[in-house]
């Protein structure tokens, strides 16, 4: 299988277009049922986009792993759709994209104010470094646990890395305000870190309460698999992010779904405005 797909690559590369079989896109599009989400020209521009990700690209199996036709069109289509509105430059400067099988370990060596150095191993699910690859993690039947999509939320690290580092605020496309972007980021940011510390669950996953890097990265999870629940919870968040990817996601839950409209108050969770008061400010 792994031969086929290097066959279209390379016809792709000389000839400038591939088809690859079609029962690879149904066994690839069948584990990402939140494609369903895009409309229907939407879905044919992933694909062409996915095609020339993986001549671009190149993948690297860890422990062993063998990483087949199947893995790597998952990962494209799901890098793709982060960059659906502005195109492969979004990701120049870097080609490894390594995958494991299952969570891995990092060692880190890190220095604290008193100049002593501790050591200790980390375990990951993926990591995105800024002068390198990003690192994924690869599960033969699914995510981790429910709203987890490690594809999705390194490759918006790796979108937000591309000014600097990984700080929630990203190189926006033309139109958008830095000065928006922030003030709702900020907000929701703080608001989520005063529900967390009060012990009181949203639809994100505590771990963007860790840093507004972090912030982003989850909530761009939230915004491609569960847009209809960001954008009842986060709403400024969520207008945001429709403008920054370019895509209606909730409108297209909505529609897959037989939903009419989404509430501010139909998720269970705390509306965005709901006695958060005013926060500060994200440094643009």
């Amino acid at each position: 299988m792994f031969d086929t797909l290097k066959r279209w690559l390379n016809h792709a590369r000389k000839n400038k277009i591939a088809t690859p079989a079609p029962e690879l896109w149904a066994r690839a599009e069948a584990r990402l049922p939140f494609l369903d989400f895009l409309p229907e020209e939407a879905r044919a521009r992933l694909r062409a986009l996915a095609v020339a990700f993986l001549g671009e690209k190149e993948f690297y199996g860890a422990r062993g792993l063998r990483v087949d036709d199947d893995i790597m069109l998952s990962i494209a289509l799901q890098a793709c759709l982060l960059i659906l509105g502005r195109g492969l430059a979004a990701y120049r400067g870097w080609v490894g994209i390594i995958v494991y099988p299952g969570d891995f370990i990092v060692p880190r060596r890190v220095m604290d104010e008193a100049g002593i150095v501790h050591e200790y191993d980390d375990p990951m699910l993926g990591e995105a470094r800024a002068d390198g690859p990003v690192i994924v993690a690869w599960f033969d039947g699914g995510p981790p646990g429910p709203g987890i999509n490690v594809i999705l939320h390194e490759f918006a690290h790796k979108l937000d890395m591309a000014n600097g580092s990984a700080d929630g605020f990203p190189n926006l496309p033309p139109g958008m305000s830095r000065r928006q972007w922030a003030a709702a980021f900020t907000a929701a940011y703080e608001r989520l870190c005063r529900l967390d510390d009060a012990g009181i669950e949203t639809i994100l996953d505590p771990y963007a309460a860790t840093h507004p890097g972090e912030f982003f990265a989850v909530a761009s999870e939230a915004f491609f698999e569960t847009p209809l629940s960001l954008r009842a919870a986060f709403p400024a968040v969520y207008a945001q992010l429709s403008a920054y990817y370019g895509l209606d996601t909730a409108e297209g839950e909505a529609r897959t779904s037989g939903i009419r409209f989404a509430t501010g108050t139909d998720t269970g969770n705390p509306p965005e405005n709901a006695g958060d008061g005013n926060g500060g400010e994200m440094k643009p």
